[in-house]
């Protein structure tokens, strides 16, 4: 069953960067960035890091909490926290349960080659664990962007297209009938 906004985040358990054990139940009253990525220390996933631990302290003042996934290891986590000094924990998923549970283990393609991966997915959960936004078109240098902008509201159609086309009708009118009154002044 694929997850959809409204839909109840499936629970989880899997260890962070020092092999700590992270539930989603361990942020009941919070709000959860909850963002899967592929692979440490790769200049997509960097710069998505960095972008969200630049942006942290905004995050964390609109209560947000923020949760990195990915299938890396501890140690491979580890270094990457280090290296680019970020502020929140990332998890390990080696198993790929919280992937599958989320639906973000799929098969990628590459020059023609298949393969199955991570794809780049954040699920921004309230504090009841329900899933109220899923950004699939991630921008990796403004996703605290992305995230603080809220959900996209839904289209609001628009009555302008309707009234203009009222009011050509109208003008069309008006000119057929100065035209026709032309033309039968003529004639006479």
């Amino acid at each position: 069953m694929a997850l959809t906004v409204g839909s109840k985040a499936p629970e989880f358990t899997a260890n962070d960067q020092d092999g700590k054990p992270v539930k989603l139940a361990d942020f009941k009253g919070k709000k959860l960035v909850l963002y899967f990525y592929p692979k440490d220390q790769t200049p997509g996933c960097t710069a998505e890091a960095c972008n969200l631990r630049d942006n942290y302290k905004e995050l964390q003042k609109q209560g947000y909490e923020v949760l990195g996934v990915s299938s890396d290891d501890v140690k491979s986590h580890q270094k990457f926290i280090a290296k680019e000094k970020l502020p929140f924990r990332l998890l390990a998923d080696t198993d790929k349960s919280v992937h599958e549970k989320f639906g973000t283990w799929v098969e990628k393609s590459m020059y023609g080659r298949k393969y199955m991966g991570t794809a780049r997915v954040t699920f921004i959960i309230n504090e009841k664990g329900i899933i109220e936004e899923i950004i699939e078109k991630v921008d990796t240098k403004n996703h605290a962007a992305q995230i603080l902008s809220g959900p996209s509201p839904a289209p609001v159609v628009s009555k302008a297209p309707v009234k203009a086309a009222k009011t050509i009708k109208k003008v069309a009118k008006k000119v057929d009938k100065k035209t026709a009154v032309k033309k039968i002044a003529k004639k006479k």
